[in-house]
């Protein structure tokens, strides 16, 4: 059984050179070590450094150096809608005070089927949709995994400062922010 232990979003690997695809739903997408087979029949073992969110057209290098292409795989979702854009806005933020998983679009909330929540959605006005598509949603849900992986290199670039500088750092940026 072959490893895939390096995964690059979409657009930083070439995807002319994937060999194959695999289709994972969003909680399959989000692990560091698991046990998955390919469209194609191969068994192939997920060994990552650490978990990552991975999205739709990421590839992952297997250890001989070919790619595979990660497909989001179609799930039941819910669609929320609102005529007004300010309480979509507002329902944005209910869901994510509950640490429900939230995918965020421009007219568009999506989250996984829950009629508890659903009815809570429908009580504040919103329309609600069954749909059949894949689901990506923010990182902040499962600790902002796909954000974090960029713009932060300069925190690793100095190897000489300790865990109180990066403290005294944090500190400064809350108190700019």
């Amino acid at each position: 059984m072959r490893n895939a232990s390096i995964h690059r979003p979409a657009g930083h690997w070439p995807k002319e050179k994937a060999a194959g695809t695999l289709t994972l739903d969003f909680d399959a997408r989000h692990r560091r070590r698991i046990r998955f087979t390919t469209d194609q029949g191969e068994d192939v073992l997920l060994d990552l450094p650490k978990t990552v969110a991975m999205a739709d057209g990421d590839g992952l290098q297997l250890e001989d150096g070919t790619w595979l292409r990660i497909t989001a795989a179609p799930e039941s979702l819910v669609e929320i809608r609102h005529e007004d854009r300010h309480q979509l806005m507002r329902l944005a933020w209910h869901l994510g005070n509950r640490h429900l998983p939230t995918e965020i679009g421009e007219v568009a909330l999506r989250i996984r089927p829950d009629h508890v929540i659903e009815e809570m959605l429908r009580g504040f006005g919103a329309a609600l949709e069954k749909i059949q598509e894949a689901f990506q949603p923010e990182g902040g849900a499962y600790g902002a995994t796909t954000t974090h992986n960029h713009g932060h290199g300069h925190d690793h670039d100095n190897h000489h400062h300790d865990d109180h500088h990066h403290d005294d750092h944090h500190d400064q940026a809350h108190h700019h922010a």
